[in-house]
Order: C-alpha cells, then structure tokens, then sequence
C-alpha cells in the first residue's frame, strides 16, 4: 500500500510540475524551435525535464531588470533625432541609449594590439580600473595583467574585476586573492553553485569591458587569455577583434558595467561623467547597445535584424559560431534574393563542434540563395562583426547565435560614422582572404543529424 501511494504521489508531483514548468514556458517569448524542444523534455521526461527548465530555461528575469540601474546618458552629447539613422531610432525605442557623436575610436586588429593597448591603459590609470571579462585565465597573460592590477591597486587606485561564474570556472580563489590583499576586489557574476535552481544558471555574463579612469573603455570580443591577446604573435592565438573608445559612448560603458558589478557585489560605484573627455574633435558616432535578461526589449536582436532588411549593397557578418532562428536566417535568404551581397565569414573548425554540425543547414539555405559562405582557414575566429552597406558596422561580444542572442549579457558597439566603418570593412576583407569558398552538400544521415542538432540547440 505504500509502495502504491509512493508512486502515484511521485507521478502526481510529476505532472504537477511539469504543468507549472509548461504554463512558465508558453508565457514567455521564445522561438518556435525553442518551445517545441522544451515541450518535448518537460513532457517526455519530466523529472528530467523540469529541473534543466529550473537551471536553464530562464530568459527575460523581470525581478533581475527591475534590480539593476537603468543606463543613462549625457543628453546634450547625442546625436539629434533627424541625424540619426533608422537602426538608431529603434533601438531608442527599444529604451537603448542614442548614439553618440564625438568619439575617438581605435582598431585593435590583433592579439597583440590588444594586449598592448590594455597594458597600456592599465599602467596609465590615475583613479580607478573597472573590467568586467568572461574569461580571465590563470595563464600567463593572466598572470602578468593580475600583477599590475595589483600594483595599481597597492597604490591606492581603485580597481574592480568582474568575472563570470561559467566563463571563469577555472579561476581559482586563490589566484585572485592577491588582488584583494593589496586592495581591489573582485566579484563572480552568478556564481555556477550558488542557487542553481533560481533560473540563472544558463544567463551568463558574456560582456568584455575595461574602464580605464571613466574616460577611455577597451571593449569587443576578446577575453583576458593567451589564446586571444599577448605581447607576441603565436599562431595558435585566435582571429578577434577589439578597441578603444574615448569620449561620450565611454558613459554608457560605465553605465553597463556599474548596473553589472552593483547587481554581483551590492557596491554602487559612482559615476563622474565630467571625467569623459568632452572635449575631443573626433566625429566617430557610435552607440553602445547591451541585451540581456535584465532589459525587457530584445533590442540588440532586433537591430541586426533590422539591418538585414535595411541592406542595399552589402551585408557581412563574422561569427565563431552562426546559429540563428528562423526568422534572422530567413532575413539573410531574402536579402540574397534581393541581390544583397550577403557574406557569412565563420571558421572553418569553430572550438565547438556541435555549433559546426548546427550552422551547417543554415548555412546551405543561404548558399542556396545567392548568398556567399566563406570557411576562415587560419586560426580560430572568434570575431563577432557585421557590416551593412557603408552605413553601419557592429563590433561586440555578442555571437549570432541563439544563446547570444536572447540568453546572455551581451554588449555590442554600432559604429555609424564612415571612417571606423571603412577601416572594419578592410579588416573584413582582410581576413576574406584566408577563406575557402563555400559549403558541401549534405547526405541523407548528415541532414538528419543536423536536423536533430538544431532541435536540441536552443537548449544549450
């Protein structure tokens, strides 16, 4: 008899659940592809199921938004409604900051740019150094930018360092220690085992930022690891791309970067905007753009999307990993058929192979179109760029995939001024010339393999 009311209660605890997990997922906003593969867990195998919803399935957290600052931004430095072009008006509307004119902004086209750029920002802070980074590897490119973090934090400069939980699960307490000794502090971002089933675990903190004194930011796709900056070239350091900004767009960095650490560390860092360098002649337009779960719009999304269908001319995108939903994938098809140059630049093996076997039919579609697939043949490509025309570029941590897309913190930059615009387009083309053309048909059991990866993809 108790084996009997055992089971039936287990039973009715697992449609119970599983009811509440389903009424939870169909009030959110997700792809199709999305919805159907959670359904298919949480119904198939609910004790299965519901936890990995728990752990994983959060997208847009109301209570998280409502906790974190709102980003603000000087109103007199924006650039007026009726200059502004259709990409930034809809991205005001979706509550980002306007862009900003006045910027001095600077390529980092190498591992070694990069890294001689952030050292050099680094030795030359006077007040404070703020980094928010997804990796910070206990290598030794790691090893030398902790020790001068902790040399100017001796010195009584402030420096915070804002690591996440997943991206730096490697990082051990014991490294960073250091830092804390000599006065800084550091912070993870969701820690990976604190409250796994509060619907975070699978929302990580994907942005690269570095506030040098509140008036220079070092910002794009590279993490603070050997594989992606050091002072000399090795060839197995990974294809990226980053730079420096000084002026108004700096603000909404720190803006980002403050609602991020007061969220992991409950410090509400002040804000000098008068320490932006004001007074810079440069005519870079630029506009930060963050997405994540903390912002009700998915206005990054929605922007690229836009600018898909926006394209007259051109439409290039670099990415480590291109896994789109429907309706972007669709965007780049009918830009083909309209005669857009549509460009996908990914690398020919990504680090993870499964993201290879998911892009693989999308790609094929737009192949198919017209468009024009280029395999990145040297190393790794972890770029995340997109060129549209010769109006607008975008350099950021965001990937075009799904988990980049509507599950991470993710900040990218767009770049509207036609000076940066070009030197991003000769970048491009740059590294289009260590490409092979093009994506092989697909066999019967590879379709189906793809098929099935694209099914289980929006979950991980």
């Amino acid at each position: 008899m108790l084996i009997w009311f055992e089971t039936h209660f287990a039973v009715l605890l697992g449609m119970i659940l599983a009811l509440v997990a389903i009424a939870n997922l169909l009030r959110k906003r997700r792809s199709p592809t999305s919805l159907i593969a959670w359904l298919l867990v949480i119904v198939l195998l609910p004790y299965i199921g519901v936890p990995l919803f728990l752990m994983l399935g959060g997208r847009k957290m109301k209570r998280i938004a409502e906790s974190k600052s709102k980003i603000k931004l000087n109103e007199r430095q924006i650039l007026p409604l009726e200059r502004a072009s259709i990409i930034d008006r809809g991205l005001r509307a979706c509550g980002i900051p306007a862009a900003t004119s006045g910027n001095r902004m600077e390529l980092c086209l190498t591992g070694e740019d990069a890294y001689r750029k952030l050292v050099e920002m680094i030795e030359g802070a006077k007040r404070s150094i703020y980094i928010a980074i997804f990796i910070f590897a206990e290598d030794e490119v790691g090893f030398n930018i902790l020790e001068r973090l902790c040399r100017k934090a001796s010195q009584g400069i402030k420096v915070r360092l804002l690591l996440d939980g997943v991206g730096s699960l490697k990082t051990s307490y014991t490294f960073l220690e250091p830092l804390v000794s000599c006065g800084g502090r550091y912070e993870f971002f969701m820690p990976v085992f604190r409250r796994p089933l509060r619907g975070r675990t699978n929302l990580r903190n994907h942005r690269k930022i570095v506030i040098i004194d509140e008036c220079r930011a070092w910002a794009g796709g590279q993490n603070i690891a050997d594989e992606y900056i050091g002072p000399v070239p090795k060839d197995e350091r990974w294809k990226d791309l980053s730079f420096v900004v000084q002026g108004p767009a700096v603000v909404s960095f720190m803006e980002l970067f403050r609602s991020d650490w007061l969220f992991a560390s409950d410090e509400d860092l002040p804000l000098h905007p008068e320490a932006v360098c004001a007074n810079l002649d440069d005519n870079g337009v630029l506009q930060v753009v963050p997405s994540g779960p903390d912002l009700v719009h998915d206005g990054l999304y929605e922007a690229i999307l836009s600018s898909v269908f926006a394209a007259r001319k051109r439409m290039w995108l670099a990415t480590p990993y291109f896994v789109p939903d429907e309706a972007l994938n669709q965007s780049l098809v009918i830009a083909a058929h309209r005669g857009v140059d549509v460009r996908i630049i990914v690398p020919e093996k990504s680090n993870h192979p499964m993201a290879d076997v998911v892009r693989s039919g999308y790609l094929r579609e737009i192949q198919a179109a017209g468009g024009t697939i280029m395999m990145y043949t040297g190393e790794m490509l972890h770029a995340k760029v997109m060129l549209m025309d010769d109006t607008l570029a975008m350099i950021g941590s965001a990937n075009f995939d799904l988990r980049s897309l509507f599950l991470n913190y993710e900040v990218a930059t767009f770049i509207y001024s036609t000076q940066e615009i070009m030197a991003i387009k000769k970048w491009l083309e740059n590294i289009s010339d260590n490409t092979v053309l093009g994506i092989k048909k697909a066999g019967m059991l590879r379709s189906l393999f793809e098929g099935v990866a694209q099914i289980i993809s929006p979950q991980v």
